[in-house]
């Protein structure tokens, strides 16, 4: 637990600075870097014919985001069908299938990153870099900027002008992802992460017998796979192999770089929505540093984290009371449940790098998520069904803005005032895609489960017929909705029906979310402000808060509680009879 408590305690220490830092970069404000990015990103724009002073309204802006995005899909799925050319492909590595391609170039543009193949075996080095490492630069980028845009259409400063899309991605990608990808890549190499060209290397074991060594430009690959929330990984076994992941400072270092950017995104919002106020100089030393948020800001971050602290909670208890069967066997289980997990992170390290990769949809995994207690699974499953606590790229500030909207709506008409958001009315239109953007989650999720349980193409891949079976399924459906990409791998998911469904999964849950809220907030920028009164609902009080996050934990109950029982929760209830 003290180890938890101080990588958190560190957490809350780095993601002010860094959430400053993005509101300047969405704001273009001045900031330490601009005179050397100031020369990179004028000669893109150069080079692209990017006018920068040429705003968009939403439409124009998805609309650039989808033809950018589907534009690299197509020269990504070209390079994976092609990749055994000599080209980077040291170790001769086929073609990518058809089916897995399409399945493989969706998942990484979308920042999903689900994979279902084993990268080392399956990859050559320039589709590792090319077509995987590429994508998560501009996966993240696309979704960072989105989530900028969407602020702004809050603010509501411009009725018309959401920014550029174009200078919005190469200002992310030069001005955040690139130079923290490049620190915490040779960071990683200090630890021991490779980054080389070299193909497999085969060494002769203690028993005498021959393995073969992948190695491969491992350390930039993991750099922006977690600084970006994709997940994905060099290595089949993700970050729970020593050459992805191989000591303690690598492992805080991988969740320290998937935490930053989603919780910093809370922070630009708060300093973006909330009402510039005159501070005495005498009153700084009284500013705390939940203040800095901003209003707003203070709501949602408060809200994401007890959904966190509370997930992590159960996952690290329920893991640390183990397995009852073994303790009736005999077995100790001093150290909790190590099944699955690596022993130079224990349970400790593993609770929170499953809380925290599934809170944060990054995919990453550092135990075997299929080897969880039901419980621990539970909660993984649970936040990524939910989608916002923290969540990646931006979107879980999006996706917890729309429940903000509803808890607003629904505490007025209970208290009997007119619904307000940040001085903008709620009305009927913005309701009726708030319903649409909340449901259409769930829709993906237990309507492709649903299929999956109900044809023999869906139940051949599972590896469990129990309660777990369901789970395993389950589990991959919440992962392609979420864009999150880490799975129950005992689930044998390399076939044309999981190929084709997860990749439908990743597609409507990344593009239609991100239409649907992209027009909620063009449709309040278009909006007068109303003057706040005594009748305004206050959305930066603590009441307000709790409200919002009860409201969460009821639709989680009344939506996927019912599959939840059983699945993980029936075989937990198995377990410990």
């Amino acid at each position: 637990m003290f180890q938890i408590l101080v990588t958190l305690a560190i957490y809350m220490l780095i993601v002010i600075p860094m959430g400053i830092y993005l509101f300047k970069v969405a704001t273009y404000k001045k900031t330490f870097a601009d005179p050397v990015f100031n020369r990179i990103d004028n000669a893109i724009y150069k080079i692209g014919g990017i006018d920068i002073k040429k705003g968009m309204n939403w439409k124009k802006y998805v609309c650039s985001l989808l033809i950018t995005n589907f534009i690299m899909m197509i020269i990504g799925y070209i390079i994976l069908r092609v990749q055994s050319l000599p080209i980077f492909n040291p170790n001769g590595i086929e073609n990518m299938e058809a089916s897995l391609s399409l399945n493989t170039i969706i998942s990484f543009m979308t920042n999903t990153n689900l994979q279902h193949y084993a990268g080392e075996s399956s990859l050559s080095n320039l589709s590792q870099m090319a077509v995987i490492t590429f994508m998560m630069f501009v996966s993240a980028a696309s979704g960072y900027a989105v989530c900028v845009a969407f602020v702004r259409g809050l603010t509501g400063k411009d009725k018309w002008n959401m920014g550029n899309f174009y200078s919005d991605l190469v200002r992310i990608i030069t001005r955040i992802l690139l130079p923290l990808s490049i620190a915490v890549c040779l960071f990683l190499v200090w630890q021991g992460v490779p980054q080389t060209f070299s193909g497999n290397i085969t060494a002769t074991t203690i028993e005498g017998t021959f393995q073969d060594i992948a190695l491969g430009p491992v350390a930039t690959l993991e750099a922006i796979k977690h600084i970006g929330t994709n997940g994905g990984g060099f290595f089949g076994a993700n970050s729970a192999t020593p050459f992805e992941n191989p000591t303690i400072w690598s492992n805080l270092a991988e969740l320290f770089s998937m935490m930053i950017l989603p919780g910093a995104c809370v922070v630009m919002f708060g300093k973006m929505v909330s009402k510039p106020k005159v501070i005495k100089p005498k009153d700084l030393k009284k500013k705390s540093r939940m203040e800095i948020f901003g209003g707003e800001g203070k709501t949602v971050f408060t809200a994401m984290s007890t959904i966190f602290i509370v997930g992590l909670v159960v996952c690290f208890f329920a893991e640390m009371a183990g397995n009852p069967l073994l303790g009736e066997a005999g077995l100790s289980q001093a150290m909790g449940s190590m099944e699955g997990k690596e022993v130079r992170f224990g349970v400790s390290q593993s609770a929170l790098f499953t809380t925290t990769t599934t809170s944060f949809t990054t995919g990453t995994v550092n135990n075997m998520h299929d080897t969880l207690t039901p419980l621990g699974g539970f909660v993984a499953m649970l936040h990524m069904m939910l989608n916002l606590v923290f969540g990646g790229k931006g979107v879980g500030l999006m996706n917890m803005v729309i429940y903000v909207l509803l808890t607003v709506f629904i505490c007025g008409l209970m208290i009997g005032r007119t619904p307000e958001y940040l001085g903008k009315k709620v009305e009927g239109k913005e309701m009726k895609l708030v319903a649409l953007s909340i449901i259409i989650h769930p829709l993906l999720i237990l309507g492709f489960t649903a299929i999956a349980v109900s044809t023999q193409a869906g139940m051949s891949a599972v590896s469990n017929d129990g309660f777990h079976g369901l789970s395993q399924i389950l589990y991959e459906f919440s992962s392609s909705a979420a864009n999150n990409g880490s799975g129950f791998e005992g689930l044998a998911d390399n076939n044309l029906f999981w190929n084709i469904t997860t990749a439908l999964a990743m597609f409507f849950g990344r593009y239609a979310a991100i239409i649907i809220q992209m027009a909620i907030a063009g449709s309040l920028m278009s909006k007068q402000r109303v003057n706040e009164t005594v009748g305004t609902l206050q959305t930066n009080t603590m009441t307000f808060t709790i409200s919002l996050v009860v409201i969460i934990y009821i639709f989680a109950a009344l939506t996927f509680f019912p599959v939840l029982c059983l699945g993980p929760v029936a075989e937990h209830l198995v377990l410990w009879a």
